[in-house]
C-alpha cells in the first residue's frame, strides 16, 4: 500500500477515534491499525511484533512521526501522568478528503474498528490485541488454551479478562467472516 494511502487511512482512523471520545494517542492509534490489519483486512505495510503493551508496529511509530512533521497530525500534552493525544489538523483533514478512493474504499472499516475500540482504556486494548495476535499465532487452539497463552505473555491480565477478551476476538472474528 502507497505511503500517502496509509497516511490518509491513519488521518482518517485518528478522525474517528476522536468523535467517538477516544484518548487517540500513540497506544490507541497501534491497537487500531493492528485490529484494521488483521480483522478489517487493511493492507498496510507495517510489521507488528509483541511489545510491552501488546503488538506494536516500529514502522507504524516513524510513519505517525513524519506526519507530525508534515503537519498532518499533532499531538498536545496532557496533565501527567497521561501521554499526550492525537489530533488531525485542517491540513490532515484536507488530505483525508484528496484522497477520497482510498478513503471510499476503506473508510466503513476504519468506522468499524473505531466503534469497536474508541472508548476503550490502554489496558483493555492491550488485552484485546493481544488476544488477537494469540488468536493469530495459535488459530486451532481452544479458547481456554488461548486464554492460558495470554495471561503467559502478560501475567498483570487475569483468566477472567484472558478468557473475555479471546472471547470478544472470536466474536469479532465471526462478525467480519460474515460481511
Amino acid at each position: 500500500m502507497k505511503k500517502a494511502a496509509q497516511e490518509a487511512i491513519l488521518v482518517g482512523l485518528t478522525r474517528r477515534l476522536n468523535e467517538k471520545d477516544s484518548w487517540s494517542g500513540e497506544t490507541h492509534l497501534q491497537k487500531a491499525a493492528y485490529l484494521l490489519r488483521e480483522l478489517a483486512g487493511v493492507p498496510f505495510d507495517f510489521e507488528f511484533i509483541l511489545y510491552k503493551h501488546g503488538p506494536f508496529s516500529f514502522q507504524l511509530r516513524d510513519l505517525l512521526a513524519s506526519m507530525q512533521a508534515d503537519e498532518l497530525i499533532e499531538s498536545q500534552n496532557q496533565t501527567p501522568p497521561y501521554g499526550p493525544r492525537i489530533f488531525v489538523t485542517a491540513v490532515g483533514a484536507s488530505f483525508e478528503k484528496q484522497l477520497v478512493l482510498t478513503m471510499s474504499r476503506y473508510g466503513s472499516k476504519v468506522d468499524w474498528v473505531a466503534e469497536k475500540v474508541g472508548k476503550r482504556n490502554v489496558l483493555e486494548l492491550e488485552r484485546l490485541a493481544t488476544a488477537l495476535w494469540v488468536t493469530r499465532h495459535h488459530p486451532e487452539a481452544k479458547e481456554e488454551r488461548r486464554a492460558k497463552t495470554l495471561t503467559a505473555i502478560k501475567p498483570h491480565v487475569t483468566r477472567e479478562e484472558a478468557l473475555a477478551s479471546v472471547r470478544e476476538i472470536d466474536g469479532l472474528l465471526e462478525e467480519v467472516s460474515k460481511a
